[in-house]
C-alpha cells in the first residue's frame, strides 16, 4: 500500500513538472497572483539584440506620400508610391528592414494582394512585425451587435497579419461619442479577440493612443481584466502628452512598458491643434530598458520636419540609446 502511495505521488509531481516545463516552454508566464497576469510573454517571437534590427519604421508619417484607398493627389503633382514599394524604400532609405504599415494603407484583404505585399517585403530583405488597424465599430459600443461587428472585423485583421508574417496587430478602440469609454463591455471583447490571437498565434496590442477613449490608465485596466498573454500593451513615447504633462507621460509610460511586448512607438515629439509636445527620447529609452521590454521599436514621427528627415532623426536618437 506504502508503495502504491509514493508511486502516485511520484506520477502527480511528474505532471506538475510537465505542465511548469509547458508553460515555461511557452512562455505564458506565472500568475503573480490568482487574478491578474504580470508580464505574460509569449514564446513565438524571437527578438533580436542587434540594435538597429530592433528598429522599424511606420507608414503611417508617410500618409502624404503613399497611395491608399481615398488618398488626395499629392500637392506637388507627384505620383503616390504604393504600399507594396514601402518596404524597399524603408531598407534603401533607412538601412532598417522591418516594417509596420498601417491598415488604411492597404489596398485590400483580399488574399492576392497580401501575397503581394509579403512578396514585396521579402524581395526587399524587410518584414512586418505589426500592423495597427482600426475595426469597423467600437469594442465598448452598447450596441450588442455593433460591437460583435468589431470584433468580427478584428479578426479579419489578425487573419491578414498571419498572410503576411506579422506576429502582431495593434488594436485600436474607437471612442463613443458622447459617452466615456466603457472598460467592461471593452473586456468581453478584446478578451475573445485575445483568444482568436492565441488561436492564430497573433499578439493583439493595445496603444495608448486616442486622448479621449485610449489613455494609458485605461488601456492597462483591460489588459490586467483580460489577462490573456496575448493581449499587450503598445506604448507611444508622446501620445500621453496630449492628456498630461511630462510626469504623466512618464507614468503613463511605465504602466504601459510593464505591460509591453513586442512593439512601442518612437517619436520626440507631437503636434495637435498648432500646439508641438515634446520629451526625452532617451530618458523614455532608460524606462523600457528598467522595465525589461526586449522588442521592437517602430518610428512614428510625428514632428515639424519631413517624414524622411524626421524618421532620419529619431532612428539616430533610438540608436544612440540602443548602443549606449
Amino acid at each position: 500500500m506504502q508503495a502504491l502511495m509514493q508511486a502516485d505521488v511520484q506520477v502527480r509531481q511528474n505532471r506538475t513538472m510537465k505542465r511548469r516545463s509547458f508553460l515555461e516552454v511557452g512562455g505564458l508566464g506565472l500568475l503573480a497572483n490568482s487574478t491578474t497576469l504580470l508580464q505574460a510573454k509569449v514564446a513565438a517571437i524571437a527578438f533580436p539584440k542587434n540594435a538597429r534590427e530592433r528598429l522599424a519604421v511606420a507608414s503611417y508619417p508617410f500618409r502624404e506620400f503613399i497611395q491608399y484607398p481615398g488618398a488626395k493627389p499629392r500637392q506637388d503633382g507627384k505620383a503616390r508610391m504604393p504600399l507594396t514599394d514601402f518596404p524597399s524604400m524603408v531598407v534603401q532609405r533607412f538601412n532598417v528592414h522591418n516594417t509596420e504599415p498601417l491598415s488604411e494603407h492597404f489596398v485590400s484583404r483580399e488574399p492576392r494582394y497580401l501575397k503581394e505585399l509579403r512578396d514585396a517585403h521579402k524581395k526587399a530583405g524587410a518584414r512586418i512585425v505589426n500592423i495597427p488597424f482600426s475595426p469597423a465599430g467600437s469594442f465598448g459600443d452598447s450596441d450588442d451587435a455593433k460591437r460583435r461587428a468589431a470584433v468580427d472585423d478584428a479578426r479579419q485583421w489578425v487573419d491578414a497579419a498571419v498572410m503576411l508574417g506579422s506576429p502582431s496587430v495593434r488594436a485600436h478602440i474607437e471612442g463613443i461619442h458622447g459617452t466615456e469609454p466603457d472598460v467592461e463591455r471593452s473586456v468581453a471583447s478584446l478578451k475573445a479577440l485575445a483568444a482568436y490571437g492565441r488561436q492564430k498565434q497573433v499578439v493583439v496590442n493595445l496603444e495608448n493612443d486616442d486622448p479621449k477613449s485610449e489613455k494609458a490608465e485605461f488601456i492597462t485596466r483591460i489588459i490586467e481584466r483580460v489577462a490573456s498573454p496575448w493581449l499587450h500593451a503598445l506604448p507611444d513615447f508622446c501620445n500621453s502628452m496630449l492628456v498630461g504633462d511630462s510626469e504623466y507621460n512618464d507614468r503613463s509610460l511605465r504602466a504601459m512598458f510593464r505591460h509591453a511586448y513586442n512593439i512601442s512607438h518612437v517619436k520626440d515629439s507631437e503636434v495637435d491643434g498648432g500646439k508641438v509636445y515634446r520629451v526625452d527620447v532617451a530618458h523614455i529609452f532608460k524606462i523600457a530598458k528598467s522595465s525589461g521590454y526586449r522588442g521592437f521599436f517602430s518610428m512614428e514621427w510625428e514632428g515639424e520636419a519631413d517624414p524622411y528627415t524626421g524618421t532620419q532623426q529619431l532612428i539616430e536618437q533610438s540608436l544612440g540609446s540602443l548602443e549606449g
